[in-house]
């Protein structure tokens, strides 16, 4: 039986990527393999998100190559997945 991923899966990929499932459409996903806080003036600059993503595209094709790890419930489970909100 062939995994399906599915929105906040955590997968390897045999590409050498792991992370969250980001995004999933029938086409493609993509997998969270990068999250880093903004430095001061890309945060000044468009401070409605406090991070960078890099998402790499995981076509449905290549879904066979996946290896599902675990899942969550949401993105806001995981603490080190957030930046601590400056007050």
């Amino acid at each position: 039986m062939n995994y399906e991923p599915q929105v906040n899966d955590y997968v390897e990929w045999t590409k050498g990527v792991e992370g969250w499932v980001y995004f999933k459409d029938k086409e493609y996903i993509t997998i969270e393999h990068i999250v880093r806080p903004k430095d001061e003036i890309n945060l000044e600059c468009c401070p409605i998100h406090r991070n960078e993503r890099l998402l790499v595209i995981c076509y449905n094709n290549q879904w066979k190559e996946l290896k599902y790890i675990k899942s969550r419930q949401s993105i806001y489970e995981e603490e080190q997945n957030c930046v601590a909100m400056v007050g």
